[in-house]
């Protein structure tokens, strides 16, 4: 049985968006976008039913980007509506919006997202960018737009709140240590280790015009710290954190083959062929600290779905917040660091730009734009959180033979099973515990501000503690895993 072209979803239409100079807005970097997918596919974007906009983490915007953004762009009175924070949020309202056209639900969306962290920090340089909130326009500018997407639920719990392990930049490192502890590597050399992928990563973002740093980088480069590299929270140098201090937006037109075909776009669409999300639980309760069985999870039942395997894969892109979740997302699908196909078509969060909930829509469109040059399948993840929340997709460059045009994968039953093996977990504690994960803190003159850990202790319950003062020094260029420590007190608990 053939394809049913009425619901075959294609991403027809792909736009994005580079400001350096001027001090520009969310809705001006996401018009752009849009300007520019909808020069891409002709004549697609005034048959949009639905604007999907990612919201923006970093950066100031109203309540209702999306409904402003429509009447913005010519297409006032449409469905508008937002996501949830968390970079997963593209992927998801892809893998949405291609179910609903499977379903026969919807024709035509428009996805679209932008972050002006960068015109931020110019019109507002005392602003905590991390701290930012949504402009609140008041109700004579309409009501919100409603939310859609994965739940907040549950990314942090009051063990790391307590402990003040709250930046994605102090416990991404803790994850790290795990992962560098199972090869038996000591904080310098896992730096040196990271370097060699991350330089790889350098080398994409300087082809990519859209990318933030487009100077390839050599991994000593990366891994050396100095003035203007310094180290961060062990194992990380500044050079390998996400660079979020960016202008970019993003717009991709999604609709069905008939339609693609009807305007004579049939050369432009991109094939999405299956998708799927888990959640892993909060940091703490996660028996592995260097894995994530929600993102094995999702992408076996992505792969299988489609009937592929990820030696069908051309290109990939993963998500590249911090080394740690390129690791993670690269071995929970059996995938080698130095991997022939390389782990990212934009360059890395580090060398492209980190824009918020946004990353993932631009990895998207670097797969798209690659399988219309040659290849067969693009592999895209999504992650939101603290290795959170997990989103996949597979795409091709021509529609699947047989079956469903479209497959998003149930992955309830994995699911179930994740949050079933999540550990316990407690706020206070007396006692001995051997440490799971760690890192070290340093402030911008290279002292050491705090040692967070997540420890098991001897009953099996995890902690989250940081270290007592006189033992922060020795902390310095140190992974703790594998030690055991005492634990002492409560809000929070500390370590000696």
């Amino acid at each position: 049985m053939g394809i049913d072209p009425e619901r075959t979803p294609v991403v027809v239409g792909v736009g994005q968006a580079i400001e350096r100079e001027a001090v520009v807005g969310v809705l001006d970097l996401a018009e752009r976008a849009v300007r520019a997918a909808a020069q891409d596919a002709p004549g697609l974007l005034e048959r949009s039913q639905r604007l999907s906009f990612v919201v923006p983490s970093f950066s100031r915007a109203s309540r209702r980007p999306a409904s402003e953004l429509a009447e913005q762009i010519g297409l006032g009175g449409i469905a508008c509506e937002v996501s949830t924070a968390g970079g997963n949020s593209p992927q998801w309202l892809m893998n949405r919006a291609c179910a609903e056209i499977a379903a026969g639900r919807l024709e035509t969306t428009l996805l679209v997202g932008a972050e002006a962290t960068r015109s931020l920090r110019l019109a507002e340089p005392g602003a905590d960018f991390l701290r930012v909130a949504a402009v609140d326009t008041g109700p004579e500018a309409g009501p919100d737009d409603p939310v859609v997407g994965t739940p907040l639920h549950g990314l942090l719990e009051p063990p790391e709140i307590k402990a003040r392990l709250i930046r994605p930049a102090d416990l991404y490192p803790v994850f790290e240590s795990a992962m560098a502890a199972r090869a038996g590597a000591k904080p310098a050399d896992w730096r040196r280790h990271l370097a060699g992928f991350l330089s790889r990563g350098s080398q994409v973002a300087a082809g990519n015009p859209f990318a933030w740093f487009r100077e390839p980088l050599s991994p000593d480069a990366i891994a050396t710290p100095g003035p203007d590299n310094r180290l961060t929270a062990e194992p990380y140098t500044k050079r390998m954190n996400s660079f979020a201090q960016v202008d970019l937006g993003s717009a991709l037109l999604v609709t069905t083959l008939a339609r693609a075909s009807a305007l004579g776009l049939r050369d432009h669409c991109v094939f999405p062929w299956a998708g799927a999300t888990n959640l892993d639980v909060a940091p703490a309760r996660r028996p592995d600290l260097a894995a994530s069985p929600a993102i094995r999870a999702a992408a076996r039942a992505t792969f299988e779905a489609a009937g592929v395997g990820l030696d069908d894969v051309d290109y990939l892109d993963l998500y590249s917040c911090f080394p740690i979740a390129v690791e993670v997302g690269a071995a929970e699908i059996g995938l080698a660091l130095d991997d022939r196909r390389g782990l990212t078509q934009t360059g890395g969060m580090s060398f492209f730009g980190g824009p918020g909930n946004n990353y993932t829509s631009h990895g998207i469109a670097a797969v798209v734009l690659r399988l219309r040059e040659r290849g067969r399948l693009g592999y895209v993840s999504g992650n939101g959180g603290y290795l959170s929340k997990h989103s996949i997709g597979l795409y091709a460059a021509a529609p699947r033979e047989a079956g469903s045009a479209f497959v998003l994968a149930d992955t309830s039953k994995a699911q179930a099973e994740i949050e079933a093996a999540a550990r316990r977990v407690t706020l206070e504690a007396e006692g001995r515990a051997r440490v799971d994960g760690s890192s070290v803190i340093y402030g911008r003159d290279g002292s050491v501000e705090a040692a967070p850990i997540i420890a098991t202790l001897e009953d099996g319950r995890r902690v989250v503690a940081r270290a007592e003062d006189e033992r922060l020094a020795g902390c310095a260029g140190r992974f703790l895993v594998g030690e055991t420590v005492e634990i002492r007190g409560a809000s929070p608990p500390t370590y000696r």
